[in-house]
């Protein structure tokens, strides 16, 4: 043993893991199975036990994270509600006709067989950038789907998009010079 160490610091440990997987059981903010977001790791919850809970990561990692860091910081669980919420943002040009944006995206979002009708979807210009406005948008879906709805639905604006001709701007710098 390291004569540094302070004397006792495995018990220490081991009991306060013990004492947040009593906690974790007993107040139960996740489940297996759950996504969740805590102890500044993500992902699916295979095993809790009294002093670790393992995650799997979407990349097929494992994570084993002692339960006195989850217990002792925020958690996120993602598959508590059935239905969620995805935050995108788009943004269009400052020539473009923001209704016209707005329908299009409305579009994509009502022909989107896993965008749910309600709650019905949020749109609406949130933030006049220096090279674009850009929407918030926020159709809601059941929770296994979060991924899919996410991933998709930004190709599927940027399609809809050109077809209606609505610019995607790009950053511009205006540069003047003088003699």
């Amino acid at each position: 043993m390291r004569q540094d160490w302070p004397s006792g610091w495995r018990c220490k440990g081991t009991l306060s893991n013990l004492a947040a997987g009593v906690m974790l059981l007993l107040f139960r903010p996740f489940k297996v199975g759950d996504f969740i977001d805590g102890a500044g790791v993500f992902g699916k919850v295979d095993t809790i036990t009294l002093f670790t809970t393992d995650l799997v990561t979407f990349d097929n990692q494992q994570i084993i994270v002692p339960n006195s860091e989850l217990w002792g910081t925020k958690i996120v669980n993602h598959s508590h509600f059935e239905e969620r919420g995805v935050d995108l943002v788009f943004g269009v040009s400052y020539s473009t006709d923001l209704k016209k944006a707005e329908k299009a995206i409305r579009k994509v979002l009502t022909d989107h067989e896993l965008v749910l009708d309600a709650p019905e979807p949020f749109i609406a210009v949130d933030k006049l950038n220096d090279s674009s406005v850009d929407f918030l948008v926020r159709p809601f879906c059941k929770g296994e789907h979060y991924f899919d709805l996410r991933y998709s639905l930004p190709q599927l604006v940027k399609e809809e998009f050109d077809r209606q001709k609505i610019e995607i701007p790009f950053p511009h710098r205006k540069v003047i010079m003088e003699k």
